[in-house]
């Protein structure tokens, strides 16, 4: 890292380590004098926006500060272990070294890295992409520890396990959570492995987060997960909550149960149950047998779209909406822009949904697969559209994700059922086409000076 870097680098950590030690102490009142106390601690003109943001937030007294009081009800050295790696680690020191290893190296370098730990599971989900890849895939703990070791080199400190069922692995991510006690590791689950001993063991590391998946209340999420599975996500979180731990709910939200998850008896109830934040992930037709009719229409995906943005406004909950929000990072964040996915057998891939590559990590290293054609590719093409409520190269821009497999000569990394890039964006030309007028409407509506999404004027 560069001198001048490192200068502001340890200067900012410091000054949030203090704004954090000082809102230990008393949170309720000394909450909305925490951005005067960084203020005088750093430079004017350092991080500005998001120290407004924040402080307009802790002002207010509405549903950020009411957040912030959750936070401090959590077991205290998980609380400590989020701020130093999340914001400190991740989103401070990482960030800085991440734009200047991508800028030396002429590539993106992520903020995030997903992996799979196992492509096994206990449940069959309808429409899962993961079901695809076969049950009999793993990266080791030495691999993982690898991907890790080289990621922080990059700044990259926040690492997601997906899968498969991560938590088929409990120990062995316990284990990576004791080697990098530096990191923030966040889980995809379905919930059902999630036992008192494991809390403990969450305890113990103090920098593991699960996020649950939920496809709404039970006859919704039980209809695609199976019966009894609501049940079970419901003690796991009442588990998680009892022992004062930090989770989340992740949510697909299809045709079939948008309404359900949308709802603000929905969020009320995740709420009640003590989850700190939803991130909705909108349905991908990705498998040759994926269900085309769990795509949602224009008017289904308009109406998540207004209810997240209704419910951030009065929710104290941190809801995140990754094909709806697109217009708050710019569009597309895969490929290595924010993150990237590597699957069971090592393919490193542009995104989690996207199963097309040129490199496995058991062959190169993360820079190498960074520079590989289809990871420049996305660097060199992001945004794949100017209207960024339309920022997927496959669903909202399927000819987008055609030239670029096909131009880099990426091949399919579906082991057990390989899909072809032609046949995915075929799934995908009549939702694309749907959703434009749409999505342009909402984009003009919402970014009137920028010209029209439609022409460009």
């Amino acid at each position: 890292m560069k001198v001048g870097t490192k200068i502001k680098t340890a200067a900012i950590s410091a000054a949030v380590n203090t704004a954090l030690n000082y809102l230990e102490k008393d949170p309720e009142n000394n909450a909305p004098k925490l951005m005067d106390m960084i203020d005088k601690l750093v430079p004017e003109d350092w991080y500005k926006g998001q120290r407004d943001a924040i402080r307009e937030a802790i002002n207010e007294k509405g549903n950020w500060f009411q957040l912030i009081q959750k936070i401090y009800a959590l077991d205290p050295g998980v609380r400590k272990a989020f701020f130093t790696n999340f914001i400190t680690n991740a989103s401070l020191k990482g960030s800085a070294r991440q734009e200047e290893v991508a800028e030396e190296n002429n590539c993106n370098v992520p903020w995030a890295i997903l992996l799979d730990p196992t492509s096994a599971c206990n449940l069959h989900c309808t429409g899962c992409w993961a079901a695809e890849y076969g049950h009999k895939l793993n990266l080791s703990l030495e691999t993982i520890d690898s991907i890790i070791r080289q990621g922080k080199e990059m700044g990259t400190y926040m690492y997601i396990y997906t899968g498969g069922e991560p938590l088929v692995r409990k120990k062995d991510l316990i284990k990576i959570c004791e080697m990098h006690p530096d990191c923030e590791f966040l889980c995809f689950t379905n919930g059902t492995l999630i036992d008192e001993e494991f809390c403990q063991e969450m305890l113990r590391v103090k920098n593991f987060v699960p996020a649950i998946s939920l496809e709404g209340f039970e006859e919704a999420n039980d209809s695609r997960r199976g019966e009894g599975v609501y049940q079970k996500v419901m003690h796991a979180m009442d588990l998680l909550k009892e022992n004062k731990l930090a989770f989340g709910i992740s949510v697909c939200y299809t045709s079939r149960n948008f309404e359900d998850v949308s709802s603000e008896a929905f969020y009320d109830k995740i709420m009640d149950k003590g989850a700190l934040f939803v991130w909705f992930f909108h349905y991908m037709p990705v498998g040759n047998d994926a269900s085309v009719e769990l795509m949602l229409k224009p008017e289904q995906r308009e109406a998540m779209y207004h209810r997240i943005r209704e419910m951030r406004g009065k929710k104290a909950i941190f809801a995140m909406d990754f094909q709806n929000d697109g217009e708050f990072v710019g569009g597309c964040i895969a490929g290595g822009r924010h993150y990237l996915h590597i699957n069971a057998k090592g393919a490193v891939e542009p995104c989690v949904f996207i199963h097309y590559s040129n490199a496995n990590i058991h062959d190169c290293t993360l820079l190498e697969a960074l520079k590989s054609p289809i990871f420049q590719a996305y660097h060199d093409n992001q945004p794949f559209n100017r209207n960024h409520l339309r920022p997927c190269p496959m669903l909202e821009n399927p000819a987008r994700l055609r030239k670029l497999v096909k131009d880099t000569g990426a091949v399919n990394t579906d082991y057990e059922a390989p899909e072809s890039v032609d046949h995915l964006c075929d799934k995908c030309e009549e939702y694309a086409k749907n959703w434009k007028p749409t999505a342009d409407k909402l984009w003009n509506e919402s970014h009137p000076s920028s010209g029209c999404a439609a022409c460009g004027k």
